[in-house]
């Protein structure tokens, strides 16, 4: 079948593309030319008005970085070792950008030292981020911290105005310290309901407000006070 001029000319042209292509693609891949370059960082959180500025600094890349040099799982590692960030996922794009997706871990209370007050997530993970100053209306913890204090942190909400610190004894059960220095020994089971007790309790007799050093509240069917 004799082949005619346009053929041969298409041919030349498939030939001259294929080429071309495979060249960029191992320039790419061997890390020459400005497409195998990082052009740009697109960073994007689950919450909203976060200063990402540390965030993009732990990817330890910049503009200009041969693409398939970075190593996504180093770069995952690295943010994932910085306060604040629960997961991270990193990807490359077309066109020499890459974009990292974070998920934060959100502060439900703060735990202390005695010193400083670390942002503390309902899971119980401490953030180190810390501060010097409480933040108004914050409930705070001290000592171990088990892994859900969801449901105590809101019922202790209640109580933020006379509330020092929670502290978990044992591992099975909280005590409550006041501002005014009173240890409120909670129940292992259900210490919710104690803390409503407690609050009903202060708010016909002022209990929290007498000179009395400890309320054994851990026999539910009878309250102690020392």
């Amino acid at each position: 079948m004799k082949r005619n001029l346009w053929f041969w000319l298409y041919f030349i042209v498939a030939i001259l593309l294929a080429i071309y292509f495979a060249t960029r693609i191992i320039m790419t891949f061997m890390g020459h030319g400005p497409i195998s370059q990082v052009k740009n960082i697109s960073i994007s959180a689950d919450t909203n008005h976060k200063d990402l500025t540390a965030i993009a600094a732990a990817t330890g890349i910049s503009p200009g970085t041969h693409t398939y040099s970075v190593n996504l799982e180093l770069v995952n590692a690295r943010l994932l070792t910085t306060p604040g960030i629960r997961e991270s996922a990193v990807r490359r794009l077309p066109n020499g950008n890459l974009a990292v997706k974070i998920h934060l871990y959100r502060a439900v209370a703060a735990w202390t030292d005695g010193t400083y007050y670390y942002p503390l997530s309902a899971d119980g993970t401490i953030v180190k981020q810390p501060s010097e100053e409480k933040k108004t209306g914050t409930v705070v913890f001290r000592g171990n911290v088990p892994k859900d204090i969801s449901k105590i942190t809101k019922a202790a909400t209640n109580l933020i105005g006379d509330l020092d610190y929670l502290e978990f004894v044992d591992n099975r059960r909280w005590n409550i310290v006041t501002s005014g220095g009173i240890i409120v020994m909670l129940p292992e089971e259900d210490p919710d309901a104690a803390i409503a007790s407690l609050i009903v309790l202060n708010d016909k007799h002022k209990i929290l407000n007498k000179n009395i050093q400890t309320i054994d509240m851990r026999d539910t069917t009878r309250i102690l006070v020392k």
